[in-house]
């Protein structure tokens, strides 16, 4: 009984020993960005987007083609096809992810950063309009700790943007340090090619 009652005294003393009242609830570092209209005013973005972003590297790509039938593109080569009589062409393309897709009636969006990368290529693919919008987010990370109990992050300071203006006019920093306060980092305003509601 005595070893039962010690063990039992060791292992709440354990537990409540790593934990802290201090540490934040909401402890996800991610970039957030707020969608604008060319006049400043916060909107929504009516149809749906995509969003993704470029990884470091390349892939090898398989598009298989048959007159009369879709075109098969994968990571992975697919023989089954080529009996059929497809026809195959490989080549090398960049290395992509999706964040977010289909995304609809968005007024805000919230992205992870690269973790050790200095610049971060975003893609967004609209529904509404053919072209898409590429931003170039160049940043700088560091490593953060609060208290040790709570965990290290990995926080970013904003250094410039750039971005494409397929639906984009244009885009702005309006705080730099990315980190999980949920303040809106990066502003995007839309150019009107797109579909937003006030």
């Amino acid at each position: 009984m005595y070893l039962v009652l010690c063990t039992m005294y060791f292992v709440l003393r354990t537990l409540t020993s790593c934990s802290s009242s201090n540490c934040p609830l909401e402890s996800t570092v991610t970039c957030n960005y707020g969608f604008y209209d060319t006049n400043g005013t916060a909107v929504a973005y009516n149809d749906t987007m995509t969003v993704s972003t470029l990884l470091a590297g390349s892939k090898t790509q398989y598009t298989y083609q048959l007159f009369g039938h879709r075109t098969i593109t994968s990571d992975v080569r697919i023989d089954s096809l080529l009996e059929q009589g497809y026809t195959e062409t490989i080549s090398e393309v960049r290395r992509d992810t999706i964040l977010g897709n289909k995304l609809a009636g968005l007024a805000k969006m919230k992205l992870p950063m690269g973790y050790f990368s200095t610049c971060d290529t975003i893609i967004i693919r609209y529904a509404s309009i053919s072209n898409r919008d590429t931003l170039y987010i160049q940043h700088v990370g560091y490593s953060n700790v609060d208290l040790p109990e709570c965990g290290t992050h990995r926080f970013h300071t904003l250094t410039g943007i750039r971005a494409t203006d397929a639906g984009i006019d244009h885009v702005e920093i309006v705080n730099p340090a990315v980190n999980y306060t949920g303040s809106e980092n990066i502003r995007i305003y839309f150019n009107g090619t797109v579909e937003v509601e006030e």
